[in-house]
């Protein structure tokens, strides 16, 4: 099916899929997870059938985005690699959060501070994994000491916080953004848009086209 030229494909439906796929995923592990941190958040157990499910299946949710992360990212890498015009991006954070985009360097498909999110996610989704496998009782724990289990705990609740952070950064500057929700809901965002706050990438693609 073709495309309007006024719009420009952002994801494909395969990528949103994925994404959804780990958007989904990852409100049920972090459910899961907040409920055994803490007995205030016990009452999230009920999105996995209660207490005992809650933590049989919070560990295979949490394998299950990894994974499903893993694919995304693997799609995704290469056009998040961060480069010293990034760098410049994130020292003008002051122009970022005043919307003078007019100052920044310019972003290719994806701004500085999406790829800084897309690392910190691909960092704490894999120190979460590894500390969660030490301490997955009873299939792994039983190997390593008390000790390694106790800073893997830590570990698993630092890079949590960190993760569950980031993704509140990630969702608010989508509604910040005005058409960007968009572009992970129907796949395309208006020329316009891209030319706007993503120029370099708007030149590929009309280097392209």
């Amino acid at each position: 099916m073709s495309t309007p030229t006024d719009r420009i494909v952002r994801h494909s439906a395969s990528e949103r899929v994925n994404h959804w796929l780990v958007a989904i995923l990852f409100f049920l592990a972090a459910s899961g997870g907040l409920a055994l941190f803490h007995p205030y958040f016990f009452p999230l157990t009920a999105l996995l059938g209660g207490g005992t499910w809650t933590r049989i299946l919070h560990p295979f949710i949490g394998v299950l985005l990894f994974l499903a992360f893993a694919v995304l990212a693997a799609r995704l890498a290469g056009d998040n690699r961060l480069t010293a015009s990034d760098l410049q991006w994130l020292r003008q954070a002051g122009d970022v959060i005043n919307k003078r985009e007019d100052k920044l360097p310019e972003a290719g498909r994806y701004n500085a501070g999406q790829k800084s999110l897309f690392w910190v996610m691909s960092g704490t989704l894999f120190l979460l994994l590894v500390s969660g496998i030490i301490f997955w009782q009873p299939w792994f724990a039983p190997y390593f000491s008390v000790e390694a289990i106790r800073v893997a705990v830590v570990v698993h609740g630092v890079a949590a916080f960190i993760l569950m952070a980031g993704l509140v950064v990630h969702v608010y500057a989508a509604f910040w953004i005005k058409g960007s929700i968009q572009g992970m809901t129907r796949g395309t965002v208006s020329r316009a848009w891209v030319r706007k706050f993503h120029p370099a990438w708007h030149r590929q693609i009309t280097r392209g086209e």
